[in-house]
């Protein structure tokens, strides 16, 4: 129930901090887009997006409340069965990255994005990823 909870809340501060960009704010937008070496944005992320991301990202703040059975709501069991493993393959895809600009095994990291990553994105995706690992097999 724990680790549900620590995840939980996780998703549901990344996914308030994409809402806030969805809604105008700019406070940390810069180094959380990849760029090239000569400063050049590789994404420009959307509005839409961002809400997307959010919604999302709140959403799968909920999974682990009820994961965690901190409230009685009915869903179907193949849902609790399953979403975790999706949720936890993909941030551990996250963390692997795209080989270019993004993750552990990115060719492009001196860039203010590139740091960031290396020091706080790609180990916050892995760590996701396993304590959605550890909360799927116990």
């Amino acid at each position: 129930m724990f680790l549900s909870l620590c995840l939980s809340l996780i998703f549901f501060i990344l996914g308030v901090l994409h809402i806030y960009w969805a809604l105008g704010g700019n406070w940390g937008l810069e180094l959380t887009v990849p760029t090239t070496l000569e400063g050049e944005r590789v994404l420009y992320p959307s509005k839409t997006a961002c809400w997307i991301v959010g919604l999302g990202l709140g959403t799968f703040g909920f999974f682990y409340i009820l994961k965690g059975q901190f409230v009685d709501f009915e869903v179907p069991s193949w849902m609790l069965d399953y979403t975790g493993w999706g949720i936890m393959t993909l941030f551990f895809l996250r963390a692997l990255g795209d080989f270019k600009y993004i993750g552990f095994f990115k060719h492009i990291k001196n860039t203010p994005f590139g740091k960031r990553d290396t020091l706080l994105f790609s180990p916050l995706s892995l760590g996701i990823a396993l304590l959605g690992l550890l909360i799927e097999l116990s």
